[in-house]
């Protein structure tokens, strides 16, 4: 069962953008963490999670996906925030990003969507480093901006 498409079915038409879904198992205890977003990019609001965590609670119910128990929560994307689509690297333009891709693991700063490209400065590197965004296994924000963006 795919729960990320799940919850993407479930909360894109209440207005939220579904970054992630992380299920963790320790020893007999298990959690479903989804980390969601506003589309419109406003801020996530307490009540933003409440509402997502209502609707889709009513979804992993209706899907019972796991035998026994478990531990759900709704999050906002937080400090250490994902980004895996251009509009992400674009609304984070000139943060510091924790970057693996193809192999490589680095933080550089976004300074920019080139086509299928996201362009970084990278210290110590002589020029923009470019990485094709269909390459970038995973990224996340290395520094929060002053101001909600």
């Amino acid at each position: 069962m795919d729960l990320t498409q799940a919850a993407r079915d479930a909360l894109e038409p209440l207005g939220y953008e579904v970054l992630e879904v992380v299920v963790t198992q320790r020893g007999r205890s298990r959690k479903v963490l989804v980390r969601i977003d506003r589309l419109d990019e406003a801020p996530v609001s307490v009540d933003d999670v409440r509402r997502a965590a209502g609707s889709f609670g009513l979804e992993l119910d209706r899907l019972d996906p796991f035998a026994g128990a478990y531990q759900f929560e709704v999050e906002s994307p937080g400090a250490q925030r994902p980004l895996f689509r251009a509009r992400h690297f674009e609304r984070f333009h000139d943060l510091l990003v924790k970057v693996r891709a193809a192999g490589d693991a680095f933080t550089g700063r976004v300074r920019g969507v080139e086509g299928d490209e996201i362009v970084f400065d990278v210290e110590g590197d002589e020029g923009p480093r470019r990485v094709a965004l269909g390459s970038i296994e995973r990224a996340n924000l290395a520094e929060w901006p002053d101001t909600p963006r």
